[in-house]
């Protein structure tokens, strides 16, 4: 793919992934519910760690304000799969972005898998831009082999990382309440 392909398929997909995010879903932590029991509707999650549940993760990005609650639920059976995927929360379209991109290639897959697309794009988002050596690899991540662009810029990577750090963290959140 050429770069002026690259750039032209970066544009459209960070566009359409952050006006129409895949997994977005409004939901609110213990902490926050209503003194019914019920979720407060069209709630925007700001849950500080204490108050996430097992398989769920909130990260925050300092320095432009991106946040997001990452929530996954596992299957008891091994390979454990992810059974469900969702996030909530705010920021950059790039950070936003990133978040629908993940959940449409992550979600479904085992565990294992997930942590290795995981890897992978953390693998992209360390390349400066020059992407990543293995075309099998750079195949893996579909859509988001665009984000190699966002890897030049290094105060723009921690948006693009947001949500993949929150599934890391909240899978290992899930596996341990198996155990």
């Amino acid at each position: 793919m050429t770069g002026d392909e690259l750039e032209q398929m970066y544009q459209e997909v960070i566009l359409e992934a952050s006006k129409h995010p895949h997994g977005k879903e409004s939901f609110a932590p213990d902490a926050a519910t209503e003194e019914s029991g019920q979720a407060a509707a069209n709630t925007t999650v700001h849950a500080t760690h204490e108050y996430c549940t097992p398989g769920e993760s909130h990260q925050f990005n300092p320095t432009c304000g991106d946040e997001a609650t990452v929530h996954v639920e596992v299957s008891d059976d091994e390979p454990h799969t992810i059974k469900r995927l969702v996030w909530d929360g705010h920021g950059c379209s790039i950070s936003q972005a990133s978040l629908s991109v993940m959940v449409d290639l992550v979600d479904g897959k085992t565990v294992d898998e997930a942590m290795q697309l995981e890897q992978v794009f953390h693998k992209l988002m360390e390349s400066r831009g020059a992407g990543l050596d293995d075309e099998d690899l750079e195949d893996k991540l579909g859509d988001a082999v665009v984000f190699q662009g966002v890897s030049k810029y290094p105060m723009r990577i921690k948006c693009a990382l947001l949500g993949w750090e929150g599934l890391k963290d909240s899978i290992a959140k899930a596996l341990a309440a198996k155990n």
